[in-house]
Protein backbone atom coordinates (compact mmCIF):
# COMPACT_ATOMS: atom_id res chain seq x y z
CA UNK A 1 0.00 0.00 0.00
CA UNK A 2 1.39 3.41 -0.97
CA UNK A 3 1.25 6.03 1.79
CA UNK A 4 -1.04 9.00 1.21
CA UNK A 5 0.95 12.06 0.20
CA UNK A 6 -0.18 15.63 0.34
CA UNK A 7 2.00 18.53 -0.62
CA UNK A 8 1.63 22.09 0.52
CA UNK A 9 2.73 25.34 -1.17
CA UNK A 10 5.42 23.60 -3.18
CA UNK A 11 7.21 24.61 -6.28
CA UNK A 12 5.88 21.82 -8.53
CA UNK A 13 9.06 21.68 -10.61
CA UNK A 14 11.27 21.09 -7.58
CA UNK A 15 8.78 18.67 -6.04
CA UNK A 16 8.71 16.60 -9.24
CA UNK A 17 12.52 16.59 -9.33
CA UNK A 18 12.65 14.60 -6.08
CA UNK A 19 12.50 10.84 -6.49
CA UNK A 20 10.28 8.86 -4.12
CA UNK A 21 11.56 5.44 -3.12
CA UNK A 22 9.07 3.30 -1.20
CA UNK A 23 10.24 0.96 1.56
CA UNK A 24 13.74 2.42 1.88
CA UNK A 25 15.70 2.03 4.09
CA UNK A 26 13.06 -0.24 5.62
CA UNK A 27 9.46 -1.27 4.91
CA UNK A 28 6.92 1.49 5.44
CA UNK A 29 9.35 4.37 4.82
CA UNK A 30 8.96 6.59 1.75
CA UNK A 31 12.44 7.94 1.08
CA UNK A 32 12.70 11.39 -0.55
CA UNK A 33 15.78 11.20 -2.78
CA UNK A 34 17.24 14.67 -3.43
CA UNK A 35 19.99 13.31 -5.71
CA UNK A 36 17.63 13.46 -8.70
CA UNK A 37 17.09 17.17 -8.03
CA UNK A 38 20.87 17.74 -7.88
CA UNK A 39 21.37 15.85 -11.15
CA UNK A 40 18.82 18.06 -12.93
CA UNK A 41 20.74 21.25 -13.72
CA UNK A 42 17.60 23.39 -13.93
CA UNK A 43 16.19 22.05 -10.65
CA UNK A 44 19.53 22.38 -8.85
CA UNK A 45 19.95 25.96 -10.10
CA UNK A 46 16.41 26.85 -9.07
CA UNK A 47 16.85 25.40 -5.57
CA UNK A 48 20.05 27.39 -5.04
CA UNK A 49 18.49 30.54 -6.50
CA UNK A 50 15.48 30.27 -4.16
CA UNK A 51 17.68 29.78 -1.10
CA UNK A 52 19.90 32.68 -2.14
CA UNK A 53 16.86 34.91 -2.70
CA UNK A 54 15.68 34.15 0.85
CA UNK A 55 19.02 34.86 2.56
CA UNK A 56 21.06 37.24 0.38
CA UNK A 57 20.10 40.43 2.22
CA UNK A 58 20.83 39.06 5.71
CA UNK A 59 24.60 39.77 5.64
CA UNK A 60 25.47 36.21 6.62
CA UNK A 61 29.10 35.64 7.64
CA UNK A 62 29.14 31.84 7.51
CA UNK A 63 26.96 29.16 5.98
CA UNK A 64 27.12 25.87 7.86
CA UNK A 65 26.45 22.76 5.76
CA UNK A 66 25.60 19.44 7.36
CA UNK A 67 27.27 16.27 6.08
CA UNK A 68 26.86 15.28 3.35
CA UNK A 69 24.20 16.71 1.06
CA UNK A 70 24.13 19.90 3.10
CA UNK A 71 27.66 20.51 1.75
CA UNK A 72 26.33 20.60 -1.81
CA UNK A 73 23.59 23.13 -1.16
CA UNK A 74 25.38 25.07 1.58
CA UNK A 75 28.59 25.68 -0.36
CA UNK A 76 26.67 26.91 -3.40
CA UNK A 77 24.56 29.27 -1.28
CA UNK A 78 27.65 30.54 0.57
CA UNK A 79 29.36 31.33 -2.72
CA UNK A 80 26.34 33.20 -4.08
CA UNK A 81 25.77 35.32 -0.95
CA UNK A 82 29.46 36.04 -0.37
CA UNK A 83 29.80 34.11 2.89
CA UNK A 84 32.31 31.60 4.15
CA UNK A 85 31.39 27.92 4.25
CA UNK A 86 31.76 25.67 7.31
CA UNK A 87 31.33 21.89 7.11
CA UNK A 88 29.85 19.98 10.03
CA UNK A 89 31.02 16.39 9.78
CA UNK A 90 30.62 13.03 11.43
CA UNK A 91 33.06 12.29 14.25
CA UNK A 92 36.67 11.79 13.24
CA UNK A 93 36.49 13.41 9.78
CA UNK A 94 37.82 16.90 10.57
CA UNK A 95 41.61 17.29 10.82
CA UNK A 96 41.97 20.08 13.40
CA UNK A 97 40.71 20.73 16.95
CA UNK A 98 36.96 20.23 17.16
CA UNK A 99 33.97 20.39 19.44
CA UNK A 100 31.28 17.75 19.15
CA UNK A 101 27.62 17.10 19.82
CA UNK A 102 26.10 13.66 20.25
CA UNK A 103 22.42 13.26 19.43
CA UNK A 104 19.79 10.56 19.42
CA UNK A 105 18.88 8.60 16.32
CA UNK A 106 15.96 6.22 15.92
CA UNK A 107 18.29 3.31 16.76
CA UNK A 108 21.24 4.68 18.72
CA UNK A 109 23.28 7.86 18.64
CA UNK A 110 25.54 9.78 16.30
CA UNK A 111 28.12 12.50 16.80
CA UNK A 112 28.83 15.61 14.73
CA UNK A 113 31.90 17.84 14.89
CA UNK A 114 32.89 21.34 13.87
CA UNK A 115 36.32 22.96 13.99
CA UNK A 116 36.77 25.08 17.13
CA UNK A 117 37.92 28.03 15.03
CA UNK A 118 35.22 27.76 12.32
CA UNK A 119 32.96 30.45 13.77
CA UNK A 120 33.92 33.43 15.87
CA UNK A 121 31.61 34.90 18.50
CA UNK A 122 29.00 37.20 17.02
CA UNK A 123 29.21 35.95 13.45
CA UNK A 124 25.89 35.65 11.63
CA UNK A 125 25.33 32.04 10.67
CA UNK A 126 22.96 30.30 8.27
CA UNK A 127 22.48 26.52 8.48
CA UNK A 128 21.68 24.68 5.25
CA UNK A 129 20.77 21.00 4.90
CA UNK A 130 18.91 18.92 2.37
CA UNK A 131 16.23 17.47 4.66
CA UNK A 132 14.34 18.28 7.84
CA UNK A 133 12.83 15.13 9.34
CA UNK A 134 12.84 14.72 13.12
CA UNK A 135 15.19 17.68 13.64
CA UNK A 136 17.76 15.89 15.81
CA UNK A 137 20.71 16.44 13.48
CA UNK A 138 20.13 20.16 13.01
CA UNK A 139 19.38 20.64 16.71
CA UNK A 140 22.87 19.22 17.39
CA UNK A 141 24.32 21.64 14.82
CA UNK A 142 22.50 24.55 16.49
CA UNK A 143 24.15 23.57 19.77
CA UNK A 144 27.61 23.55 18.18
CA UNK A 145 27.12 26.99 16.64
CA UNK A 146 25.83 28.44 19.90
CA UNK A 147 28.78 26.96 21.78
CA UNK A 148 31.12 28.82 19.40
CA UNK A 149 29.16 32.06 19.87
CA UNK A 150 27.58 32.20 16.42
CA UNK A 151 24.25 33.97 15.92
CA UNK A 152 21.87 31.78 13.93
CA UNK A 153 19.97 33.88 11.39
CA UNK A 154 18.09 31.08 9.69
CA UNK A 155 17.90 27.39 8.88
CA UNK A 156 17.16 26.39 5.29
CA UNK A 157 16.17 23.03 3.86
CA UNK A 158 15.40 21.71 0.42
CA UNK A 159 12.87 19.17 1.78
CA UNK A 160 10.78 19.16 4.95
CA UNK A 161 8.87 16.09 6.12
CA UNK A 162 6.18 17.95 8.04
CA UNK A 163 4.63 14.98 9.87
CA UNK A 164 7.92 14.06 11.56
CA UNK A 165 7.82 17.27 13.63
CA UNK A 166 11.37 18.52 13.14
CA UNK A 167 10.27 22.15 13.50
CA UNK A 168 9.28 21.45 17.09
CA UNK A 169 12.90 20.72 18.03
CA UNK A 170 13.98 23.94 16.33
CA UNK A 171 11.46 26.33 17.90
CA UNK A 172 12.71 29.87 18.09
CA UNK A 173 14.68 29.65 14.84
CA UNK A 174 13.37 30.78 11.46
CA UNK A 175 12.93 27.68 9.27
CA UNK A 176 12.59 27.84 5.48
CA UNK A 177 11.89 24.81 3.29
CA UNK A 178 11.61 24.72 -0.49
CA UNK A 179 9.45 21.57 -0.68
CA UNK A 180 7.28 20.31 2.15
CA UNK A 181 5.67 16.87 2.23
CA UNK A 182 2.80 15.85 4.49
CA UNK A 183 1.36 12.39 5.01
CA UNK A 184 4.05 9.78 5.10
Amino acid sequence: MTPKMTTIKNDRFLEQSIRNIPDFPKPGILFRDVTTLIQNKAAFKKSIDLLVKKYKKMKIDKVVGVEARGFIFGAAVAHKIGAGFVPVRKKGKLPHKTICATYQLEYGTDTLEIHKDAITPGEKVLIIDDLLATGGTVKAVVGLIKELGGKIQGIGFVIELVDLGGKEKLKGYPIYSLVRFEGE
